[in-house]
């Protein structure tokens, strides 16, 4: 075998001639000095078709490539430029190389594999690179990536949420499909012109296909699943649903806690910061993860802390009762989706009459979303999945201690979340 196929497998280099290969003394690297195969030259850098030369560029450059043990490697090559019909003037092409990018295909393809399994610390320390720079890379292979593959094909069941990924009320918005368990698509924003992005992209043909779509009930969904697949099926989260029922017991909570506040101070108001709580007021304050937790989570002191709210605060426990009783409806659901739903209309009705302020509002709310609540109940489809994927993007984010852009995360992210994660190379 010559030397210069050795070097070129070494390398990683592929469609390559290796001229000759030297080690720079000065700055302890080795250089590899190379030139496009037949075939290659003289291409587009961005629509990879034949072009007549233009110039020389800007002379020779380098490309960063895989380290030969613990010595760092470069590729060095002319740079010419060619004129492309559709795109003008640009950079030639090299098989080695992505357009604009500063390091070879095998170096992208290791770091984007790396970014999604380690830690930022062991990426930017093992590939010597700035974590910025993981970032530009990562944004280039799910280019790539995306490409070459359409992960929008074939949607049917879909769920869509909205995730905080930096603090400034910073969101982004992802779709999960629900057949596959992927992740599809994710954008920086949560709004309707931001969702309206995504039915954009998947077209009127697609968005005819959608038929089930899971999300909580904010407006912003609602209207961009209305206007771009109106005969979808929505599907209210229930977990989102019980959710509104415990903010409800706990504003229930709260104010129970400001009346026994002000009762101890012999006044109806409860103003005084200095005041610390006792008795009552103190009960009812220690009393909040006991109102919260499921019944079968409860411990002996909990269990007594509720006996306690059910002689003494009978609202409260009402409000408690009413939030239980909303679970349950679907709890019921998982066994018989008839009977759930004869067990939430008897649920409205209670709250309705209940005499609690905020139950009888959150009633009103229920039968406002009745038909998507019922949806979720019949069909089995909830958000589970989607708070699984955004518990995913949040450890990626912890991982990488931050990104200085929504665009760096949602690259990692379809990378690690959409199904076609990077390999390797020559694996």
């Amino acid at each position: 075998m010559r030397n210069a196929r050795v070097w070129a497998g070494l390398l990683g280099l592929q469609k390559t001639v290796v001229e000759r290969v030297e080690f720079d003394e000065q700055q302890q690297v080795v250089v590899a000095f190379v030139r496009p195969g037949r075939g290659q030259r003289r291409r587009c850098g961005l629509c990879r078709r034949r072009c007549p030369g233009y110039d020389q560029g800007a002379g020779r450059r380098r490309w960063r490539t895989l380290d030969l043990g613990t010595v760092r490697a470069f590729v060095e090559a002319d740079a010419p430029r060619v004129s492309c019909p559709q795109h003008g003037v640009v950079v030639a092409a090299v098989p080695w190389a992505r357009h604009g990018a500063g390091h070879t295909l095998g170096f992208d393809q290791s770091v984007a594999w790396l970014a999604t399994v380690c830690a930022k610390s062991a990426v930017t320390d093992l590939m010597r690179i700035a974590w910025r720079t993981v970032g530009a890379v990562v944004a280039r292979v799910w280019a790539d990536t995306q490409a070459r593959v359409d992960l929008l094909d074939g949607l049917k069941r879909i769920g869509i949420d909205e995730i905080s990924y930096r603090k400034g009320s910073k969101y982004l918005t992802v779709v999960v499909d629900h057949d596959t368990g992927r992740l599809v698509w994710a954008g920086q924003g949560a709004d309707k012109a931001v969702l309206a992005a995504f039915f954009t992209r998947l077209g009127p043909e697609r968005c005819a296909r959608i038929t089930h779509v899971s999300s909580d009930a904010a407006g912003w969904i609602r209207q961009a699943i209305l206007e771009h697949c109106p005969q979808a099926l929505r599907c209210a989260d229930p977990f989102h649903v019980v959710a509104w029922a415990t903010e409800a017991l706990d504003e229930q909570r709260r104010a129970a806690w400001n009346t026994a506040r002000g009762a101890a101070r012999g006044t109806t108001r409860a103003n005084n910061r200095n005041h610390r709580p006792t008795g009552d007021t103190k009960a009812l304050k220690h009393a909040r993860w006991a109102l919260w937790k499921n019944p079968e989570h409860l411990t002996e002191t909990q269990r007594e802390q509720l006996a306690w709210i059910a002689k003494t605060q009978p609202a409260l426990h009402r409000a408690w009762a009413l939030k239980e009783g909303l679970r349950t409806v679907f709890a019921i659901a998982r066994r018989d989706p008839h009977e759930a739903i004869e067990a939430l209309d008897r649920w409205i009705s209670w709250a309705r009459r209940c005499r609690l302020p905020q139950f009888v509002k959150l009633a009103r709310s229920i039968v406002r979303d009745r038909d998507p609540i019922i949806a979720a109940i019949t069909h089995q489809l909830s958000n589970a999945l989607i708070e699984s994927m955004n518990t995913k993007i949040r450890l990626i984010i912890r991982r990488g201690f931050g990104f200085h852009s929504a665009d760096a995360i949602i690259a990692l992210a379809m990378l690690s979340l959409g199904g076609h994660r990077p390999q390797l190379p020559a694996r």
